[in-house]
């Protein structure tokens, strides 16, 4: 009692109302702040417009997440090559995102209600940054190690009401000015899988994109579209087999998006840091972390060589409630959860190269599509 007590006067002076029922879990509700975190922050873009965008989005990836690559990778994680962070406020409509809606706001720069694929809250469609930059002759590419079809990735090229309706997603994508692809999500083009049996995959080829739904190929051709669906769904996690698909892909992407003189823009995704959290996982998700963090090694090493290219490391939520805690003595980590969905917790953003400057600070997640257009000095029409 003198507990809840205290609890309470402490969180009352900053607008919280803590309450505590009997055989109830404690809930915390809180008043709106959102009229603290300005909508576009006035910041003045230092550095020369960046050529190209490395967008690298951990889904379910917290600070604590972050945190559990400097504990448990044998090596230093390239987290530590940044130098711009920031934090981002995740929410959507509601208080808690979802990834559709987390990601749309990455994407196109609107808040919108959870399950929006490219759409705002009246379910009318917004122009995506893929869109834009393809509109400015830029190539682009796509990376998820979940289905492509799925909330993250979908946000970058598709405009429908719900996340669940994949086939059309994939029928969008088919049609879409990607240049590359590569996830899992082959069955949501496939005649003898999808459930009005129509071939997307006949689409993709007609459409100029060379197939591939065994591996990754070793080299590619610039005058090509590639299209990799390495699995009916999703690619397996790490822990069973994956391999080094999402690092090997970022490569392939970079190797390819980056001959020619046209600039580009690359989303990778590591989805799968989100299932360890919401599975409670700490083993699935740290090994998801790790090979998260491979992946921007890739970006950090070709950005640094090329110097025009901007990189940014983010999420669209935390999952899990991810705590390192101490164990039976504070010289053992013990990893918790609080929950098996997600969390409102502020998320890190790390940039590095031509406009990273502008991602410093506190800001909501619909101002990282706006500081991208404003690192490529590009406005969104």
């Amino acid at each position: 009692m003198k507990i809840s007590l205290l609890l309470t006067l402490i969180l009352l002076p900053v607008g919280m109302v803590y309450s505590q029922k009997p055989n109830q879990e404690n809930t915390v509700t809180s008043r709106s702040y959102d009229h603290l975190i300005p909508s576009n922050p006035q910041q003045i873009r230092t550095s020369p417009a960046a050529k190209n965008i490395i967008l690298l989005i951990g889904d379910g990836m917290g600070l604590s997440q972050i945190s559990s690559a400097f504990y448990f990778k044998e090596s230093l994680p390239h987290f530590a090559r940044f130098n711009n962070i920031g934090l981002m406020k995740t929410s959507s409509t509601v208080r808690i995102t979802d990834s559709a809606a987390g990601a749309t706001a990455f994407s196109a720069g609107k808040k919108t209600y959870n399950g929006a694929i490219g759409v705002d809250s009246d379910t009318v469609s917004i122009s995506t940054i893929v869109e834009i930059l393809s509109n400015e002759k830029w190539k682009t590419g796509v990376i998820s190690t979940s289905s492509i079809t799925h909330a993250t990735p979908a946000c970058f090229y598709a405009h429908v009401k719900s996340r669940g309706m994949e086939e059309e997603i994939a029928a969008q994508l088919s049609n879409s000015e990607i240049d590359f692809i590569a996830g899992g999500g082959l069955g949501f083009f496939d005649d003898s899988t999808r459930s009005d049996g129509k071939d997307y995959l006949q689409t993709l080829k007609n459409n100029g994109f060379t197939l591939q739904t065994e591996q990754l190929s070793a080299t590619v051709d610039p005058n090509k579209k590639y299209a990799y669906l390495l699995a009916s769904e999703h690619l397996p996690p790490v822990i069973e087999g994956r391999g080094d698909f999402l690092p090997q892909a970022t490569k392939l992407a970079l190797n390819y998006l980056s001959t020619g003189s046209e600039n580009f823009f690359l989303m990778a995704e590591g989805s799968m840091i989100d299932w360890g959290g919401h599975g409670n996982n700490a083993d699935f998700l740290v090994s998801e972390m790790i090979d998260f963090d491979e992946a921007i090694g890739i970006a950090l090493d070709f950005a640094e060589k090329d110097g025009n290219t901007l990189v940014i490391v983010t999420a669209d939520h935390e999952t899990g409630g991810f705590t390192l805690a101490a164990g039976e003595n504070y010289n053992e980590i013990k990893t918790t959860f609080s929950t098996g969905s997600h969390s409102t917790t502020l998320i890190p953003v790390a940039a590095y190269g031509p406009g990273s400057e502008l991602f410093r600070g506190i800001y909501e997640n619909t101002e990282i599509f706006h500081k991208m257009m404003q690192a490529v000095s590009i406005t969104a029409k």
